[in-house]
């Protein structure tokens, strides 16, 4: 409409047109996932959608890109290919018995190979839908998946392929969580997902890399990382009766302020945590190996190997129990200890109305009138120190009384055990 009439200065009024139509068109991309883009990317033509990606964030050029046609990304950015920004892609070839990783940071990097084991770390919906369709699958994520029901979490599908679901520990000091993950079984090649680096993964990575032999099929893969969680849990258990020591150590002493006591159950609060969360994470392992075990696709090695860690899963089980029971114990413990403080201070607060009592008494006698009987006829000075001695005087008289018949009963008390003798 500009470009058709004629005004003064029509260049500069296009080119300030032309700006805030693109100032709008990039406010109304923000907003927009990067499924929704792609669409219409893929459905304009080529000038129009160089427009549009020349508007598109940074941040989300590169999801889109994964989301787009080779066509139509060859039209906008030429011959980039999308690659795993933030993510971590590990894959693992069976070479001698020993599990060698491929470097993974672009889409051809996973061409003619042969993987065994797919391990991806905070993967994006879009770079899951890549993997997925690359290997004729489709990979599920994992932040989701654990919350579904225990019979949906271990299944078979038509296909044969196996999905396990399961939460794995993570022990770092202050603060412990369980982190979910899920096991894809396809064609004889392992897709591990999750949204967070685990160190039972290292470690398997590790073994299998310095030990041939070590894996044979990705059910071998399956089973050594249920095993090193279960050894990672046994680790977290040594820890928790390590600090339930020190704690116990403290509560057992002669006597412990509120402030240490707060401390000390805030810190038996967070082992009780870990010990619960350390119990759920073993029990769903034990169902994972339960649901292979039934599956009858485990050879003769590995079902011997699945019944051990079961066998090391029942032994745990008896020690978070044991746990349980010396947390309460050390729990109750604690509330026992700040009951005692409170008792000495309302003990010295009686100790001092008793004192004080004869003292109000006689104060009350003597402050009725200023002339009355017990000070009539003597100076002042004279009749408020005689008052104010002879209420010292009853004080400790008092105070003296109750210590004595509090030291008898202490002697009664030592007495019995030894006429029980």
């Amino acid at each position: 409409m500009i470009r058709v009439q004629t005004m003064p200065r029509q260049e500069i009024v296009e080119t300030l047109v032309q700006r805030q139509h693109l100032a709008e068109l990039k406010s109304l991309l923000e907003p927009l996932p990067a499924e929704e883009i792609a669409t219409i990317l893929e459905a304009l033509d080529k000038e129009s959608a160089q427009i549009v990606w020349s508007q598109i964030p940074e941040e989300l050029a590169n999801n889109i890109l994964w989301e787009v046609s080779d066509s139509c990304r060859e039209q906008l950015v030429g011959e980039r290919e999308p690659s795993f920004d933030e993510s971590q892609i590990c894959a693992f070839e069976l070479v001698d018995g020993k599990l060698l990783q491929i470097a993974v940071s672009s889409r051809k990097d996973l061409e003619g190979k042969k993987p065994i084991w797919i391990d991806l770390i905070n993967v994006t919906k879009a770079e899951r839908n890549f993997v997925g369709q690359h290997f004729g699958l489709s990979l599920p994520d994992p932040g989701d998946v654990t919350d579904l029901e225990v019979s949906s979490r271990f299944h078979v599908e038509f296909s044969g392929d196996i999905h396990l679901h399961s939460n794995f520990l993570l022990d770092r000091a202050g603060s412990s969580r369980s982190i979910p993950v899920a096991f894809v079984l396809h064609n004889g090649v392992l897709f591990t997902l999750r949204n967070e680096e685990l160190p039972v993964f290292r470690l398997q990575r590790l073994r299998a890399h310095a030990q041939p032999g070590y894996v044979s099929d990705a059910f071998d893969i399956i089973i050594d990382l249920y095993g090193a969680d279960v050894e990672y849990s046994a680790d977290s258990l040594e820890d928790i009766y390590a600090t339930l020591g020190k704690v116990g150590h403290q509560v057992l002493s002669e006597a412990i302020t509120d402030k240490e006591a707060a401390a000390i159950l805030g810190e038996i609060a967070e082992q009780e945590d870990l010990n619960g969360r350390i119990r759920g994470n073993i029990l769903d392992t034990q169902r994972a190996i339960n649901f292979l075990m039934r599956s009858r696709v485990l050879s003769n090695e590995q079902f011997e190997e699945s019944k051990q860690i079961l066998r090391n899963i029942e032994s745990l089980n008896s020690h978070t129990s044991f746990l349980f029971d010396k947390i309460n114990f050390l729990m109750d413990a604690t509330i026992g200890f700040i009951n005692i403080n409170q008792n000495r201070r309302i003990n010295k607060l009686t100790v001092l109305s008793v004192v004080f009592m004869p003292i109000n008494i006689l104060a009350g006698m003597g402050g009725m009138s200023e002339f009355s009987m017990m000070t009539q006829g003597i100076p002042w000075p004279i009749a408020y120190s005689t008052f104010l001695a002879v209420s010292c005087l009853m004080g400790g008289i008092t105070f003296l009384g109750l210590k004595y018949f509090e030291n008898k009963e202490k002697q009664s008390a030592k007495l019995v055990p030894i006429r029980n003798r």
